[in-house]
């Protein structure tokens, strides 16, 4: 009987001492490579927008472009679906790719839908409110030449604790004007989740 109070005490004594751990937090860079989980994460969205822009800008349509326009391209990033079986925040993914064009300084980006409306709602603030002299006219937005959108797609393969999660992420660049197809781009990530050594 002794022996059994003496175990439970001891064991009791370790579970206080467990739940009296603190939590430590350390911050990283925050261009570091960690996955915790192996699902979609930040270094994939970020390395698979620079990527597929680098390839985009690097096909004949940017010169066809220029050629024609005598200008830079003007893009406009549209929806990226999320097909997969995880939550991706897509709204990040998005903000990537368009980091991304603007970099290069090869093409211009112009505001989307939600952010036109904000725009265009300060905008017409302005015609009241500010001087005539910063007061900003309207009809002067800049329309997009070609329009970029998405998915993203996942096939998940899992047995006994194991997990290999493959990734497609397919885009499109399409002139607005003739609603022509002018690059498609495909990224593909493969990711094993489990115990065992695997070599890339």
């Amino acid at each position: 009987m002794r022996h059994a109070v003496i175990v439970l005490a001891a064991a009791l004594a370790v579970t206080a001492v467990a739940g009296c751990a603190k939590k430590t937090v350390t911050r990283i860079d925050e261009g570091s490579t960690i996955d915790l989980s192996g699902h979609w994460n930040d270094t994939d969205s970020r390395l698979v927008s620079e990527e597929m822009i680098r390839d985009c800008l690097s096909k004949p349509w940017k010169a066809q472009a220029w050629e024609a326009r005598k200008r830079k391209p003007i893009v406009i990033v549209g929806r990226v679906r999320n097909k997969s079986s995880e939550h991706i925040a897509t709204g990040t993914f998005i903000g990537d790719i368009e980091r991304a064009f603007v970099n290069t300084g090869e093409a211009d980006v112009v505001a989307d839908k939600e952010e036109r409306k904000d725009v265009r709602d300060e905008r017409a603030d302005q015609q009241s409110n500010a001087s005539d002299e910063t007061m900003k006219k309207w009809g002067r937005e800049r329309g997009a030449d070609y329009m970029l959108s998405g998915e993203i797609n996942t096939i998940t393969d899992e047995e006994k604790g194991e997990r290999v999660v493959f990734y497609q992420v397919d885009l499109t660049l399409i002139d607005l004007e003739s609603n022509s197809k002018t690059w498609i781009g495909q990224k593909k990530i493969k990711k094993y989740v489990g115990k065992k050594r695997i070599k890339p």
